[in-house]
């Protein structure tokens, strides 16, 4: 059994490329950008210096977005793709389950992610200005305390009566978390993360059933209809 992953829909009406060189030339436009949040923040991000670095005409820019924040938002979704992908095979990997391997392995796959995409900490952790981010990323908290919810209830972790806004606050903690962690340093601090991970189990696992905190062992997990 396997969580399903968020599937995340774009909230811009941006055009969509379809041909390879024009989706390349996306991706070579996001790249820039994200080199650029990390190395100088948002505010001082312009279309312009993205389109002088990434080696493409401004108009040509235009084409896919309508200004840098649709361009911040594109960084936003990809990221976020990413880290929905790296959560769910780290769950799926998992060789026994229960709320704490199911927390660990949620956690440390997004912090695998925050290391590879930087810019997403710049994005999120320092310069909440983007409207369309903040509804996106507050979005996509609710679609993941769901969907592992769902799992962890499914896997028979969490007590049947348990209700689902537990799964919100924890992700909403591990969140802040990761905030804490993060906002000084783009590398994180591992100490803050160990004991975010400590506190959103000690929190979830009063919710668990027995077999939730002793952890069940792949031969004796439910199967799916």
């Amino acid at each position: 059994m396997t969580p399903a992953r968020p599937l995340n829909g774009s909230t811009s009406r941006r055009r969509l490329p379809t041909q390879h060189r024009s989706r390349e030339r996306v991706e070579r436009i996001l790249d820039v950008a994200a080199d650029l949040i990390t190395e100088h923040g948002v505010a001082d991000l312009s279309t312009r210096a993205i389109a002088t670095r990434a080696d493409v005409p401004v108009a040509s820019l235009y084409q896919y977005f309508a200004d840098k924040e649709e361009i911040v938002l594109a960084l936003v979704e990809r990221d976020i793709g990413e880290m929905d992908e790296q959560v769910a095979q780290a769950v799926t990997a998992l060789e026994t389950l229960s709320v704490r391997t199911v927390v660990e392995a949620t956690m440390r796959a997004f912090v695998a992610v925050y290391h590879h995409r930087p810019a997403f900490g710049v994005i999120w952790w320092h310069d909440r200005t983007n409207a369309a981010v903040m509804r996106f990323c507050r979005q996509h908290n609710k679609q993941v305390a769901k969907y592992l919810f769902e799992f962890a209830t499914n896997a028979g972790l969490l007590r049947p009566d348990t209700d689902p806004i537990v799964a919100e606050l924890g992700v909403e903690v591990g969140d802040r978390v990761f905030q804490v962690a993060f906002e000084q340093n783009l590398s994180g601090d591992k100490h803050v993360i160990d004991e975010g991970v400590e506190l959103v189990v000690a929190y979830l696992e009063r919710y668990a059933t027995p077999a939730g905190i002793a952890g069940i062992p792949p031969g004796s997990r439910r199967v799916e209809e």
